[in-house]
């Protein structure tokens, strides 16, 4: 039936979004009439609402105001207990949850029944709670109950408001009222299936952090805390400003962007072969044992030829004296191989090579002996100097290259997301974590302002927590004081946003965010982490 064709006190339906509600037909100037437009008013602000405890506080305030009510309470249908619940009433304070059994009450009544309860004084029926009133001083005396009915005819909560301000409660009161709370069920629905969602969103996160974390056990946590630290950076940009970015805020949307960002920011590494992720020193274990044999079937292999030599001196009736220099010459060969050994060793570690060491590899390649079949083997190969040879870290050119797609197999992933208009940039942030401000950052060469601002921060983030986090198989843990050291360095060397790590420091982030006790002091030397 259209309004227009309504007569005063017929009634019709109200329909705001997805949500739906009884209203009555009136002569355009009177007070219902006026009730009626604020309450198109209030029911596009609740379609817009999501957070469902805000929502229901602005419930009960226009319920409060619409029927000129001095304060109410909302409880909602526990639909797994039956109980009614409610962190929503006037005048309580605090954040205590109501709970009343289904039935009780006058709310419990109006929950089971769907009637609407309209009392002059509340303390004439015996339905009605007097406890609320003596624990907090209130006096009721005037009340409204109305249900609140979905589109499908469910019963999802009471509004009840207290002590009309003008007056009496009348019939047009809870008219309005049963027409707000139509309205305002729907919003409910919709406040939840959003909870819902996002929740079911944020068990994927954190399943995917998971996923990330179980591939190297090793920095477990290091998302949560990238999350934290650069969350603190965004808090402390915006109480201390930066020049060229003045007023810069970060609203909620922006810093859920940020956090998703930060928790999926290295989740292309399940992309990366496990061994490389994890690869401690330069040569992988496997290789080194190799190495080892090789080494160990030398020095046997020239124990075994001097033997023969010695017992062919002794047989032939050889001076002792020329026994005993042979097996010296073999206890000095075998001290060489066991130094050579040691080269390895030294240079198989992830760390800066020392002066000296590629002419000790060099050597080292050269070095033969002769095995048990009589053909000269090399000790070392050329490809097993090659790896050795690593300046700096453990990882070779094409490994790093390997580790470095993580960044864009992380993109791939999250822009297959269909992420809602107010996270879109996720993939963009989580994208730019590992760009330089020089522009000889990866994967695309970003230079400067070229970086988000987010990805930036995140980037300081990363590094930190890289540095300080506890030991990994490739690294020690370095302590706070040195790892703003090196931030400083990459900053000089305009790696990363030489203001934003100002900010960082002065702000005290790292301590604020994370603690003074997670900062392990181990002795460290910058090695190989792929900042």
């Amino acid at each position: 039936m259209a309004e227009d064709s309504l007569k005063t006190g017929q009634t019709g339906q109200i329909s705001v979004g997805n949500a739906t509600g009884t209203y009555l037909a009136v002569t355009p100037h009177s007070e219902t009439a006026l009730r009626l437009s604020a309450l198109l008013d209030v029911a596009k602000t609740l379609i817009s609402e999501r957070n469902l405890d805000s929502l229901l506080g602005k419930i009960l305030y226009e319920a409060s105001r619409v029927v000129d009510a001095d304060r109410g309470s909302l409880f909602l249908v526990d639909r797994e207990t039956g109980e009614l619940w409610a962190k929503i009433a006037q005048g309580i304070g605090g954040d205590r949850e109501i709970r009343i059994p289904a039935g009780v009450g006058l709310a419990g009544h109006v929950a089971q029944t769907g009637e609407i309860i309209k009392l002059r004084n509340a303390y004439d029926d015996p339905r009605f709670n007097a406890s609320i009133d003596r624990a907090t001083g209130y006096q009721t005396r005037s009340l409204l109950a109305v249900p609140m009915v979905d589109m499908h005819g469910q019963i999802v909560g009471v509004i009840q408001v207290l002590n009309k301000k003008h007056g009496r409660f009348t019939q047009d009161d809870a008219d309005v009222l049963v027409a707000l709370g139509g309205q305002a069920a729907a919003a409910i629905e919709n406040a939840k299936l959003h909870d819902e969602i996002q929740k079911l969103f944020e068990g994927f996160v954190q399943a995917s952090v998971v996923a990330i974390e179980s591939r190297d056990p090793s920095t477990a946590g290091h998302s949560e805390r990238v999350s934290r630290l650069t969350l603190g950076l965004a808090d402390a940009v915006e109480l201390v400003g930066l020049p060229q970015h003045l007023g810069l805020t970060f609203g909620p949307s922006e810093r859920m962007e940020i956090r998703y960002a930060a928790l999926l920011h290295d989740f292309g590494k399940v992309g990366v072969r496990e061994d490389v992720l994890i690869k401690a020193q330069k040569l992988y274990p496997h290789q080194l044992e190799l190495l080892r044999h090789r080494f160990d079937y030398a020095k046997t292999s020239m124990e075994a030829e001097t033997l023969r030599k010695c017992v062919a001196m002794l047989l032939a009736g050889a001076d002792p004296a020329l026994v005993q220099r042979e097996q010296e010459s073999l206890a000095r060969r075998t001290a060489d191989l066991e130094a050579q050994f040691q080269v390895v060793l030294t240079c198989n570690r992830p760390t800066v090579l020392q002066g000296g060491s590629f002419e000790s590899l060099q050597l080292l390649q050269q070095s033969l002996f002769i095995g048990a079949d009589g053909e000269s083997q090399q000790l070392v190969t050329p490809a097993e100097v090659a790896v050795l040879s690593i300046p700096k870290g453990s990882l070779s050119p094409d490994e790093r290259l390997e580790i470095e797609s993580h960044v864009t197999h992380t993109f791939r992933f999250l822009s297959q997301i269909p992420w809602t208009r107010s996270l879109k940039r996720v993939p963009e942030i989580a994208h730019g974590h590992h760009e330089k401000i020089d522009g000889h950052g990866y994967p695309r060469g970003l230079a400067g302002e070229a970086i988000c601002i987010e990805a930036r921060m995140m980037a300081i983030a990363d590094i930190y927590d890289a540095l300080t986090a506890s030991d990994r198989p490739y690294k020690k843990a370095v302590p706070h004081d040195m790892a703003l050291r090196i931030l400083d360095d990459e900053a000089r060397d305009k790696k990363i946003d030489g203001d934003l790590l100002s900010v960082f420091r002065e702000a005290d982030v790292a301590r604020r965010v994370l603690g003074v006790d997670v900062v392990r002091a181990n002795n460290a030397t910058r090695v190989s982490g792929v900042f």
